[in-house]
C-alpha cells in the first residue's frame, strides 16, 4: 500500500500537476506538494524524465521511485486507496472516458503550448511567471535572463506539439470547437462523465486551468465563447465536497448527444494525428505530413503518442465482446473506429 501523506512535486503553470492535485483532493487523499525549484525532503530519487508533477511512490521492495504519467499513477491510486474512484465501473463508460482522458492529455495540450508560445502577449506573461514560481527571492536582473531563456528554449520546442503557422488555424479552430461542445455539454451534466467527474474530467480541467485563466489570448477566447467553461474550471479547483453515488455516471445505454458530438471532434482531428503519427514511426520517418479538418498537418513524429494509440487499442480489446458492440454502436460516426483497424 503507498502511505500517506504522498509527496509529489510540481509547478502551477504545469496542467498534469493541476490535473493530479485536483484529483487527490476529490478523492480525499492526503498529500504533500512540492513546489518545482524548492527544496524538498533530502534523497528523493530522480525521474528517467524530468517532467511534472513528479510523484514518489513506493515499489514493490518498499523503495521510493520517481513516477511522471498521470495516466499509470491515477490507476496505481485506484488500487490502493477505496471509494470516490475516477474510474467509471461500467465497462463501456469506462472506456469512452480513457478516451477523453486521452484527447485531454494529448490533443488538448497542443492548444495549451500553442497559446502560450505562439503569441508574442501570452509569451511574455509566461517568461515573467514560470520562473518566478521556483525562484521567488530571485533579483530582478536574475529573472529577466531566466525569462529570457525559458522563453527561446519554449518557443523553439513549439515543433513538438506541432504548433507551426500551417497548424494554428487548425488547433485554435478545434479549441473553439471544443469550448462550443464543452458549453453544451455543462447545460445538461456538471462533469464530463455525468454528475460525478471521471478521469477525464481532471484531465480536461489541468489543461483549462491554463487556457482559461493563465494564458491571455485563450483566456480571451473562453470568456467571449463560454463563460460556463471559465466558471467549470474553478470549481473543479477542490472538488472534495462532492458526494458521488454510483448511478451519477452516465447510462451506457443513453448516452448524451453531448457526449457524442465531443466524440466526433476528437475523430475530426486526433485519430488522423494518431494514425498519421504512428505510421511515420513505424516506417522509421521523423516527421510525418497529413490533413486535418480539410488543412494540412505537420509535425516531428511523437513516440510517446504512438504508445497512446496501442494503449487505446489495447483497452478497446480488451472489452467483452457485449461491451465492445455498445462501443462500436457509440462510436459509429465518430471516425474514432478507425483506429481500431491494423
Amino acid at each position: 500500500m503507498t502511505p500517506t501523506p504522498i509527496t509529489l512535486s510540481g509547478a502551477p503553470g504545469s496542467p498534469y500537476t493541476r490535473k493530479m492535485v485536483s484529483l487527490l483532493r476529490y478523492r480525499r487523499i492526503p498529500y504533500k506538494l512540492l513546489q518545482y525549484g524548492i527544496a524538498g525532503p533530502p534523497g528523493l530519487p530522480q525521474a528517467k524524465v524530468r517532467l511534472l508533477p513528479t510523484f514518489y511512490l513506493p515499489n514493490a521492495q518498499g523503495e521510493l521511485e520517481a513516477i511522471v504519467d498521470s495516466t499509470p499513477i491515477i490507476r496505481r491510486l485506484e488500487q490502493d486507496f477505496e471509494g470516490r474512484s475516477v474510474l467509471p465501473t461500467n465497462p463501456v463508460i469506462a472506456f469512452i472516458d480513457y478516451l477523453l482522458d486521452d484527447y485531454a492529455d494529448e490533443w488538448l495540450t497542443k492548444a495549451m503550448f500553442h497559446y502560450r508560445w505562439h503569441y508574442k502577449a501570452d509569451e511574455q506573461k509566461a517568461g515573467q511567471i514560470l520562473p518566478r514560481w521556483s525562484r521567488i527571492t530571485a533579483s530582478d536582473e536574475d529573472m529577466a535572463a531566466a525569462s529570457k531563456f525559458i522563453a527561446e528554449r519554449q518557443v523553439s520546442r513549439l515543433y513538438v506539439v506541432g504548433s507551426n503557422n500551417t497548424t494554428a488555424p487548425v488547433i485554435e479552430a478545434s479549441y473553439e470547437r471544443f469550448l462550443d461542445l464543452f458549453n453544451a455539454h455543462l447545460k445538461h451534466f456538471p462533469f464530463l462523465m455525468g454528475n460525478r467527474p471521471g478521469a477525464s474530467d481532471f484531465a480536461t480541467f489541468g489543461q483549462l486551468t491554463q487556457l482559461t485563466h493563465f494564458d491571455p489570448t485563450p483566456m480571451a477566447v473562453t470568456l467571449a465563447k463560454s463563460p460556463r467553461t471559465y466558471a467549470w474550471v474553478e470549481i473543479c479547483e477542490d472538488l472534495s465536497g462532492v458526494e458521488p453515488k454510483e448511478s451519477d455516471w452516465l447510462d451506457a445505454a443513453d448516452i448524451p448527444a453531448t457526449t457524442i458530438a465531443l466524440l466526433k471532434e476528437f475523430g475530426r482531428v486526433y485519430v488522423p494525428a494518431l494514425l498519421a503519427n504512428a505510421k511515420a514511426i513505424a516506417s522509421g520517418a521523423d516527421t510525418f505530413e497529413t490533413e486535418i479538418d480539410h488543412k494540412p498537418w505537420k509535425q516531428q513524429t511523437f513516440q510517446y503518442q504512438a504508445k497512446c494509440l496501442q494503449w487505446i487499442r489495447n483497452a478497446y480489446a480488451d472489452l467483452g465482446l457485449k461491451d465492445r458492440t455498445a462501443v462500436d454502436q457509440i462510436l459509429a460516426g465518430t471516425s474514432i473506429p478507425t483506429l481500431f483497424q491494423k
